[in-house]
């Protein structure tokens, strides 16, 4: 089973981790910043940081100065918030939407489509942005000492130059 993230779910959450990668001591992060580092449009970043920010997950700071910040801690929000903000639910089969399904009172899939909804629903709301940073962290880490997944970027990256 393939399952493919929307555009706006994965740009929306690499930009978050960015912007918490690089907040300090809440200072504003320009978008413009987080666009070129993640290589994201930056009007539809823009676009983003906006159903983020009425989401609540989010301030803006305006002037010379100005940027965005987390509206709360990294480790108080989750994934599932991210992508709740965005929206961008995360849904196996018409059954388990609002609008439902006429076969669902015969389907043999519909509760493995219930189970497997539920399982990655628990997983988005308990992992938090925190994780996610603190797993990137790692990552850098072990490139740095892991030859292997060195290797393996530079040969993505000179692929993507060609």
């Amino acid at each position: 089973m393939f399952v493919k993230l929307s555009s706006t779910a994965r740009y929306g959450l690499r930009a978050m981790s960015d912007l918490c990668t690089h907040s300090h001591n809440s200072v504003p992060v320009p978008v413009s910043d987080i666009a070129l580092r993640q290589n994201i449009p930056v009007n539809y970043l823009e676009q983003l940081f906006g159903k983020l920010r009425r989401g609540g997950l989010l301030e803006s700071i305006r002037g010379a100065q100005g940027g965005y910040i987390l509206a709360r801690g990294a480790d108080e929000i989750t994934i599932a918030d991210i992508l709740q903000a965005l929206g961008e639910p995360f849904i196996f089969g018409s059954c388990q939407t609002d609008k439902g399904c006429e076969n669902a009172v015969t389907c043999p899939t519909f509760n493995l489509w219930r189970k497997v909804k539920g399982s990655v629903d628990e997983i988005l709301e308990s992992t938090t942005l925190e994780d996610i940073v603190d797993e990137k962290i790692t990552l850098l880490e072990k490139i740095n000492s892991d030859p292997e997944r060195k290797e393996a970027r530079d040969r993505a990256r000179a692929l993507r130059e060609e």
